[in-house]
């Protein structure tokens, strides 16, 4: 029984891919971050050039 709790603690099998895991998951987590602050401020420029348009006075001939 010793022998198999020794192997199974010195068995690294598998520990790569949790690595991998764990490095994709951040990746993930920091692309959803930027993209949501690159979002609000698109967002916000579309809503300055929205209210900037609305508030132009008409022109004639145009």
């Amino acid at each position: 029984m010793k022998a198999m709790v020794r192997k199974f603690l010195r068995d690294e099998q598998g520990t790569e891919t949790v690595e991998w895991a764990i490095i994709i998951g951040i990746i993930a987590v920091g692309a959803i971050a930027f993209m949501a602050t690159i979002g609000q401020w698109v967002y916000d420029q579309f809503q300055y050039l929205s209210n900037g348009i609305e508030a132009a006075p008409d022109t004639p001939g145009s």
